[in-house]
């Protein structure tokens, strides 16, 4: 019997939470059994014990399973227990074991709250900070947003778990902050950072610089699909005038506008218009920085849709202990098992229906031979 060691190894070295006092079940299996189901399509602890117990075999063949499956309550109390700061520690680990980072790809990161999360009486929902390498389609990270805290404090606590040199680290107005330019600088990496109000003098300074400056370079591309007409124009200034050179943005050398024009084809719609700007510490042509802010958006659509719609992320109502972050990076494990299958052409939902009642096809993802 061959596994994927890997996977299998990694995830071994997680903690068992439980006293060993009438413990039934190996946490390995518990994790497997986990992400397997929601693999196949499972999405709560009953669904997950249901598809065990119906696939118990196939499980047999990978595990050792000594008393069986275990129950539902078994499956929430060790998922709601495990230490999720060791768990995403091995993600991260097992991402960086099947993908190989390559330089000069675009590393996106952002938040998405978890909105089925929310406790009774509280505030907000749990707000998970995610990595998404769009070259590699797959994602790199995850930490979870303290709750007296916010994403300037998460994102370098993410940045410290990635390999990102040689990468370009894009992130939305809320991450731009000089710590975090700085941490990502420190990294090898380079920032490609949004600006809006929240930093009022550096945007009054930049809008400044596209008025007044006489070299700016210029990229403009249209995008005809979907009933609509995108026109989408990239200007990129480095020779700066009112961006003094002792500024406080860690090796500031680019400032880039991109606006964008939407119109509706058969349709009384009105145009939709959009200005936005950027820092940069490259030395870039308009062309290039406008490829790199639009692969950001890839973290919007491949991973925080695909997780709604697929996975029905924002539909689950796990809030028990430490239950809603810890099934959170499951769904991006089952995510990029999937993403890193290329054999099948088809959507992440239709390889969850596949995996789920073909076997061969479930340990082609899994990466299992047995």
């Amino acid at each position: 019997m061959e596994t994927n060691n890997e996977l299998v190894r990694i995830f071994s070295q997680i903690q068992d939470p439980r006293s060993h006092i009438n413990k039934l079940h190996d946490i390995v299996d518990i994790l497997l059994i986990g992400i397997v189901s929601v693999l196949c399509g499972a999405e709560t602890w009953l669904q997950i014990k249901m598809f065990a117990q119906t696939k118990e075999d196939f499980f047999r063949k990978f595990l050792v399973l000594e008393n069986g499956i275990p129950s539902e309550d078994t499956i929430n109390r060790v998922f709601s227990a495990i230490d999720s700061d060791e768990f995403e520690s091995c993600f991260v680990e097992w991402v960086n074991s099947i993908a190989v980072i390559k330089k000069g790809q675009v590393i996106a990161i952002d938040g998405k709250n978890l909105r089925g999360a929310k406790a009774y009486g509280k505030k907000s929902p749990v707000h998970m900070v995610s990595a998404w390498a769009s070259d590699n389609n797959l994602v790199l990270g995850q930490v979870r947003v303290n709750e007296k805290s916010n994403e300037i404090t998460a994102i370098p606590k993410l940045l410290e778990t990635l390999v990102v040199e040689g990468c370009i680290i894009t992130i939305d107005a809320m991450g731009t902050q000089t710590d975090i330019a700085n941490k990502i600088v420190e990294n090898n990496a380079d920032y490609i950072l949004a600006v809006k109000e929240n930093q009022k003098q550096l945007l009054e300074d930049i809008k400044d610089e596209f008025h007044f400056s006489k070299n700016a370079m210029i990229n403009e591309t249209i995008d005809v699909g979907h009933g609509r007409i995108e026109t989408r124009k990239c200007t990129v200034v480095s020779d700066f005038q009112f961006i003094s050179d002792d500024n406080k943005w860690r090796d500031l050398k680019s400032v880039i506008r991109v606006e964008s024009l939407r119109e509706f084809k058969n349709s009384d719609k009105p145009q939709e218009k959009a200005v936005r700007y950027y820092i940069s510490n490259r030395i870039d042509n308009a062309e290039k920085f406008q490829k790199y802010i639009r692969s950001h958006w890839g973290i919007e659509n491949k991973l925080h849709w695909t997780l709604d719609v697929a996975f029905s992320e924002d539909n689950s109502r796990k809030r028990n202990k430490n239950a809603a972050q810890n099934f959170s990076i499951i769904l991006k494990i089952a995510l990029n098992l999937l993403k890193n299958e290329k054999s099948d052409k088809q959507g992440i939902a239709g390889k969850r229906l596949r995996a789920g009642w073909d076997e061969e096809y479930r340990l082609k993802v899994l990466n299992i031979k047995v």
